[in-house]
């Protein structure tokens, strides 16, 4: 599991989605390439695959670029109308990296839907702010046109990794890093389910279930506090 999944557990809970919500990894060169060259035959379950293991990608463009709005599900859910049309519209033979272009697509979908809104009351300008990114800088529809997109390149997995795992090392209880480390299997070690870890040190499940959730916590919050 190791401490990417931790982080990625904890992008959960940020972005509020729940543990059988999990988004599968993301693919390889290789397989990417391959489900696409599937996809084109007509196999229907070679789309499937490319959708759901690149669900991730939409939520992160959501909690980059659109952290104060309070609609998150329905971005999320417009933003994945996006990555549907990127799958069913690839052409790789051009040379654009898939991340690249989906990134594009999502974002236009989330645009439209901006533009939907405000259809209705005023003219759309392409200096309108449409949302505050995480840094507080306004954001506008020129600035989600003329991006280029790097996204699946900037996810600062590393940086957060190595907060998280100072954190847990300067700040963490003894019982919480050796739940963590049994866990996540951090430091090189095997990881193990609640109920392995909860058999090895006897104690309760639930127990084991408390003390995850709440270290988990307290990361997030330092997490989003230090960003």
């Amino acid at each position: 599991m190791g401490i990417f999944a931790m982080i990625m557990h904890i992008a959960f809970m940020i972005l509020g989605v729940e543990p059988t919500q999990k988004f599968p990894p993301a693919l390889s060169k290789e397989e990417e390439a391959k489900y696409f060259e599937l996809h084109k035959k007509g196999d229907e379950k070679a789309r499937e695959k490319l959708i759901e293991h690149n669900l991730r990608l939409v939520a992160h463009i959501v909690r980059k670029y659109y952290v104060t709005n309070k609609n998150t599900e329905d971005l999320i859910s417009v933003g994945t109308i996006g990555l549907v049309k990127a799958v069913d519209s690839f052409n790789d033979s051009n040379g654009t990296r898939f991340a690249t272009y989906a990134a594009k697509c999502i974002q236009n979908e989330i645009l439209m839907l901006f533009r939907s809104q405000k259809k209705m009351c005023c003219e759309v300008s392409l200096n309108d702010t449409i949302d505050i990114d995480k840094d507080g800088n306004p954001l506008t529809y020129l600035d989600i046109i003329s991006t280029e997109d790097t996204i699946a390149d900037d996810i600062d997995k590393k940086m957060m990794i190595t907060k998280a795992l100072a954190y847990i090392r300067d700040n963490l209880e003894e019982r919480e890093k050796q739940i963590l480390v049994m866990r996540y299997g951090l430091g090189n070690t095997e990881a193990y389910t609640q109920r392995e870890v909860a058999s090895m040190l006897g104690i309760s499940r639930s127990y084991v279930s408390r003390i995850e959730k709440s270290s988990l916590e307290k990361i997030n919050k330092y997490l989003l506090g230090s960003g």
